[in-house]
This record gives C-alpha cells, structure tokens and sequence, in this order.
C-alpha cells in the first residue's frame, strides 16, 4: 500500500525533480517507510512506500526489471502473485530478486501487457513504464479501491493517488462549477469527476496507453449482470457456494509480513469476515467503536458477541464528542477535494486506533452494495412489490414533509424516510434511485448558490451525468439498483472514503466481499436471492447464520453514525456562525447565497430540522477546503 504520482511529458519536461519531490511529500502519510523517483527527459515517477510484502529495501519503489528496461510505480496488493508467478512467469525465475508482489506484476506487464489485468487479484493503480521505447502503462483496479487521479493538457499528463500531489505540479488551477453542484447533490464526487477543471479519475476497471504521445483509455473489465446464471444455482447451493468463494477470499487477504487485523462494526458484514478470518489465523486482532455519549448511535453489544464467539483479541475505543473535534481539523486539513460523508470521522479515527496495533485491517466494506443492504434497497423492493402502497406514499409526500423530521431520534428519522419514500415513489426507476442516493434534489442545490455562480454551472452536464447512472436501471431486474450503486456510490463515497482515512493514517484496508469471482457471483444470481419482504443481504444473513450470534439478526441497520445535529447546535455553533459561514465571507466568495445559508442556520435550531446537518456539513466542508487551497 503506497502513495504515487508521475508525469509524462509529450514535448520538454517542465517540472525540476525538487518542484516534483515537494508534490511526492504530500503523500508521505500513504507511505512513511521509503522513497523513491525515477525521472528522464519524457517521465517522472514518484514512490511513497508503506511496507506490507517483502518489507526488504530490495522492494523499494520505482521498481526496475534486472535489465533496467522496464520500471513500475505500483500502490496495491496483489493477492494471487505467487501463484501467478508460477503459472505465468516460470521461464523467469532466475531474473526475480524479491519475493514481493511488485516484482511479479512488473514481470506479467512485460510479456504479457495489459492482457494480464483481468488475472490480477487485488487492488491497484500503477504507472508502468518502457524505457526503451517510452511507452507507458496506467492502470487502476475493479471496482475503485485505489485511487488514480489524472490531469491532462497540450504538454503533459499527470497523474496521483491524491489531488493534492498533482495540484503543485499544474499550471493553473481552477474550481469546476459543474463538480461543486454534483458534491451539494451527493455530498461527494462522482467517481469520475474532480473539483478541479482538467482534472478526472480513472475509470475503475480501466488502462491508459501512452504511446507515441496518443494517449489511449480502454476498459478490461466491466461489471454487468448474468441472467442468464441466475437459475445455475438452488438457493441452498448459492449459500453454499457463496461460504467458499468468502472463505477463499479472506484466507487471501491475510497474507501479510507486517500485523494484520479486522475491524468489527457488530454488522454483518464485519462479522462474517471476522468469523472467516478466525479458521486462518490462532488469534485475530478485531477492532470497534464505541459512543460513550451517544447510546443511540453504539453497536458495540453486537460487536462484543461475535469477539467473543470467535475469541478475538477484541480493542473498543469508546470516543466521546470531545475525541471527535480533537480529530476534525486534522480530517479538514487532509481533504484535498470537499467530500462530506460525515462518516469518515469515525473511521479516521478508528482508523487512527487501529494502526497503533496493526498494519493491515480487513473491513466489511462493499457488502451492502453487492448483495443489497441500504435501506434504500428496502425501500425500492417494497415500491416494486406494492404499487399501491407506493401511490399511497407518493400521495401522501406533503404531509410526511409537514411533519417534524430529525435523523437523531427514531420517531423523527421514521418521518424522514417517509417523506423521501414519498418523493421518490411518484418517480421512474432510474430517477427514484439517483433521488434516493443523493441528499438534495436539483432545486435544494441550486438554491444554495448565488445567481452569479448559477450561470457558471452547466445544467446539461449534470443532467448528463445523473441520467448516465439513471440509466443503468431501466427493467425489472432488480439486480441493475445494485449495479448502479456498484458503480456511483461504491467509488465515488465508500471506496473513497476508507482509502483517504486509512491512508491518513498508512493502514491498509482489505475487502474480502470485493474478490472479483464473489461479486461476479453474486450479478450471476436473481434478486430474490439477496431481498426479499424479510431480509435485506438474504443470502449473506442465511449463509452465515450458523456462523454468528443469533441476536445479530432482527435489529436495525445502523451504520457509521456521528450526531452531528447536536454538534452543530452546541459546541461547533460558534463555527458555522462566525466563520466559514459568515456573511462578509459569504459575500466576497459570490458562490452561495447567504440567504439561503441563513435559512439553513435557522432550520437548524427548529423543531423541524430535518437532514439540514448533512447540508450544513458539506458546506464546513467545502469552505474549509476553499480557505485551504485559495482556488479561483
């Protein structure tokens, strides 16, 4: 696990290996253990290391074939090298020198290109460079666990794990208007998107050739749906298989030279990966969270039941409200585009706790999206299932919207997925479901903005965007609601999320759920397999209910809570009133309008706030971001 970033340059280089070794510095908290660039008259590339596999110096990066022909900058794991060493690179046993991963990746670009992709288990993004002929090699993984960030014009393309690698190195830069409507939207990027013009993301799933100056992106792999599988397997032997193909991807993700954890939210997703990973190992180190001043918000009963069925070397950090805005600048000031999922606060410093015990921690991440676990999920069943209950919903919409709605109490929260249920309910498919992953709705966003900025935003791109994910539902099958979600939210808020707080604090993140063969499994079977009127992730909780505690079946989902209303209206009240939301600074930014901003201060401290907290914290967000990094 690594930071890395580079530059190819299609005319004269013009960045000075000390402007360029600045910028590499930005990443030393991916990777504290080694440095290392390599530069010539056409590339740059840069190496921050932290030590998983084959932690010897001989591992360090960039990583240089015996022949000094080929070099590689490579931020990931890859799962299956040893046996790929042996199928694939048996003719070049006498050329290895390590026995890391990296090694054997460069090797299988060397003979076989980018034909070896799709046989890769892991994740990545690397840069793979030809010294002889100045061709080059970008790559990024599946489904978007490790991050490429891209910033092309006529003289050069660069590329990142993070923006803020690339930002010292371009020319100009200057705020895309479009992003910053789409961020208020979902309250982060679109998985393709920057905040930056000129800059993107890589595809997940995708490869950049450069050769000759053209640069070239294709896709290796593309996740779809198998209707065509979806009679293959008996529901008992899909849970059969669904344990194998889990238990074989967990045993993967413990090889390790350095610690290896698991973190245990008391879910089950987090469980069933703890459950698996205690057959491989004597002892496991699990790790969770805890809310001293928030029992509402606390699962840590959960947590303890499964440590100690399995007997695990179980660590709780119960945090307070004091510990989280002991944390919040340093999650600010790491931010190098607004993201504004408010959950990365615990996880950073969960995170943050972990490292002080391992190295490398395996997560539950990607199960919700894969076999179906959000309450929106739920949601569209029941809509699907019971057009009158969902006309009746629609109907009913202004009233749930008169109601008091507040996300921290159970009552309040209940009124609050009905009226969204409402909203949604009178919508098409692909439109409902965009609707329902997003936290405001195009008319909320653009009352946020002053009538100067409006103009500046192109309506037809975001509506583009919207319906490019939209679009992907447009039949029964309710598989395609997973597929969007797999391909919008997975990338662009979880994946992201868990690499940038991970990373803030050099901890690699493995999960199991996302092994390519489980979730090409999992679109080759039909969605009653995963939801039904009971049970959302039916598969999962039925495969593995012999596996774990019986209370955690029939209990709410919960996920990564924070009570951010209550911040807001106590202790971090003086910070939304008196600075990043004051009106001389409202008013010199000409970006929102500070009557609506005021409206919003209002609602706040209501008996009606509703979700306003999300709002209110994607806009600290973004101006903490705006003051940071002073962009145009």
């Amino acid at each position: 696990m690594c930071g890395i970033a580079g530059g190819y340059f299609f005319q004269t280089k013009n960045i000075d290996q000390s402007t360029f070794e600045n910028a590499l510095n930005t990443l030393s908290k991916r990777g504290p253990d080694a440095t290392g660039i390599y530069e010539n008259q056409q590339v740059l590339l840069g190496h921050k290391r932290l030590s998983i596999i084959d932690t010897s110096e001989g591992a360090n990066q960039p990583f240089f074939d015996d022949r000094n022909q080929y070099v590689i900058v490579f931020n990931g794991e890859i799962f299956n090298y040893a046996q790929l060493k042996k199928d694939k690179l048996s003719h070049y046993t006498e050329r290895f020198k390590t026995s890391s991963d990296s090694e054997v990746l460069l090797y299988l670009l060397i003979e076989y290109g980018s034909d070896c992709l799709n046989w890769l288990t892991g994740f990545f993004a690397f840069a793979f460079y030809n010294i002889q002929t100045g061709e080059m090699l970008l790559a990024r993984d599946r489904y978007g666990k490790k991050p490429m960030v891209l910033y092309q014009d006529e003289q050069q393309l660069l590329f990142a794990s993070e923006l803020k690698a690339i930002m010292p190195l371009m020319p100009k830069k200057e705020m895309d208007t479009t992003s910053v409507a789409l961020y208020f939207q979902l309250n982060y990027l679109p998985p393709t998107q920057s905040i930056l013009k000129n800059v993107r993301k890589l595809q997940p799933g995708h490869f950049i050739t450069i050769k000759n100056q053209e640069v070239t992106e294709n896709s290796y792999y593309t996740l779809a749906l198998h209707p065509q599988t979806y009679t293959q397997y008996t529901y008992s032997e899909a849970c059969e298989q669904l344990v194998q193909l889990m238990s074989k991807s967990v045993e993967e993700r413990m090889i390790s030279d350095v610690p290896l954890g698991a973190f245990l939210s008391g879910g089950i997703d987090s469980s069933v990966v703890v459950a698996l990973a205690s057959q491989f190992t004597s002892r496991l180190n699990t790790f969770s969270i805890g809310y001293k001043d928030n029992p509402l918000f606390d699962e840590t009963k959960y947590a303890n039941l499964v440590a100690k069925k399995y007997q695990t070397e179980h660590q709780v950090f119960y945090l307070t409200e004091k510990d989280y805005k002991e944390e919040l600048y340093s999650i600010l000031d790491y931010l190098d585009e607004p993201f504004a999922d408010s959950s990365c606060i615990p996880t950073y410093i969960l995170c943050k706790k972990t490292k002080a015990f391992v190295t490398v921690a395996l997560s539950g991440d990607g199960g919700d999206e894969v076999f179906a676990g959000y309450n929106k999920h739920k949601a569209e069943y029941v809509i699907r299932k019971n057009k009158l209950m969902g006309l009746m919903a629609g109907l009913g919409s202004p009233l749930w919207k008169l109601l008091p709605q507040n996300k921290n109490t159970k009552t309040g929260n209940y009124v609050r997925q009905l009226a969204k249920l409402g909203e949604g309910a009178m919508l098409s498919k692909g439109d409902r479901h965009i609707r329902w992953s997003s936290i405001l709705g195009q008319t909320e966003v653009q009352s946020l903005f002053a009538d100067s900025f409006k103009q500046k935003i192109q309506q037809d791109a975001i509506h583009k965007i919207n319906q490019q994910y939209a679009s992907l539902i447009h039949t029964d099958d309710f598989n395609e609601v997973l597929l969007t979600d797999m391909n919008l939210v997975l990338p662009g808020d979880m994946l992201h999320k868990v690499d940038m707080m991970s990373m803030a604090n050099s901890l690699e993140i493995r999960s199991p759920f996302l092994d390519a063969k489980v979730v090409d499994f999992a679109f080759g079977l039909p969605a009653s397999y995963k939801i039904d009127n009971q049970l959302k992730k039916k598969i999962v909780q039925d495969a593995f209910r012999n596996h774990l505690p019986p209370e955690l079946y029939n209990r709410p989902k919960q996920g990564f809570e924070i009570p951010l209303l209550e911040w807001f209206r106590n202790d971090l009240n003086d910070y939304i009133f008196n600075d990043l939301l004051e009106k001389k600074f409202i008013e010199a930014q000409q970006i929102f309008s500070y009557e609506k901003i005021t409206s919003l201060k209002q609602k706040l401290h209501s008996n009606n706030p509703g979700y306003v907290q999300a709002t209110l914290w994607a806009l600290i967000v973004f101006q903490h971001w705006y003051k940071q990094n002073k962009i145009a």
